[in-house]
């Protein structure tokens, strides 16, 4: 993979990825766009995938868009093809809410581990993910105001299911950073962590002990919670349900249990 992203295969299935900018706080640029999306997508394929950790290199997550981008707008020499934007090139997408999109559209969770700043895009970014692990005195923000921009990396989808709308007005409108432990009160981030990165290789590595046919069919429910009414969603659960239950795999988390000791679980194809 570039090495703009770093991807680490561990055992049973976990999958790291790393923006790799550390230098620039991870910041984004056309490039390392390409590369996560890339990252992402080669991931939805990958056989034998169980779960992936999300984080940054160096002392932050992601500063959001590289300011450099800035000034190749002005120069009319930017690489972001931002007259494309309502080109859909990935699905419902853009190119620019693919590298947020892209990690729910990945089968299995995805936890993204956050410190140091997570800004504008980067915060989009880790939106994206099942789950968002944060240091307490991390820095957060809907930053896109003070650049005269909104949100438009997915940002609008994911804050809607996260928290009210007045709260999202506020940050959205106001630009305030906020500290982990405010991120997590107001819904942006899941837990606070003294060290997110660890922790979320640790809860990686217990997910990848659980059914791998159960894990895929809850993200799919998950996924469809904001798009699908009551009626439809719960035909979807008992639908998937029905392929679960009396399953081989089912039976075998069954009997791992009864018996204390660790699956053996065959990877979907």
């Amino acid at each position: 993979m570039n090495e703009l992203v770093k991807i680490k295969s561990h055992d049973h299935g976990l999958v790291e990825v790393s923006l790799n900018r550390p230098d620039k706080m991870n910041a984004i640029t056309p490039d390392m766009f390409d590369a996560l999306i890339a990252a992402g997508e080669a991931l939805i394929h990958q056989s034998g995938l169980r779960c992936v950790v999300l984080r940054g290199e160096g002392k932050a997550f992601c500063a959001g868009l590289d300011l450099s981008n800035f000034d190749d707008l002005r120069s009319g020499t930017s690489k972001l093809n931002t007259d494309k934007l309502m080109e859909r090139t990935h699905g419902d997408s853009n190119r620019f809410q693919r590298v947020a999109t892209v990690w729910r559209d990945i089968p299995v969770p995805v936890i993204a581990a956050c410190h140091g700043v997570v800004f504008g895009g980067g915060l989009q970014i880790a939106l994206g993910a099942d789950i968002r692990l944060i240091t307490a005195d991390a820095k957060v923000s809907i930053m896109e105001m003070k650049w005269g921009l909104v949100p438009d990396m997915a940002g609008m989808i994911y804050l809607r299911e996260l928290m009210r709308s007045d709260v999202a007005r506020d940050l959205i409108y106001s630009g305030r950073i906020l500290s982990g432990t405010e991120a997590v009160e107001l819904g942006l981030a899941t837990r606070v962590s003294a060290d997110p990165i660890a922790e979320a290789l640790h809860y990686a590595q217990e997910v990848t002990q659980k059914s791998p046919q159960a894990i895929r069919a809850a993200k799919r429910l998950l996924n469809s919670w904001s798009i699908k009414d009551d009626a439809s969603l719960l035909l979807a659960e008992a639908h998937e349900q029905g392929h679960l239950i009396g399953s081989a795999e089912q039976l075998e988390a069954v009997m791992a249990n009864l018996e204390k000791r660790a699956p053996h679980f065959v990877d979907p194809t």
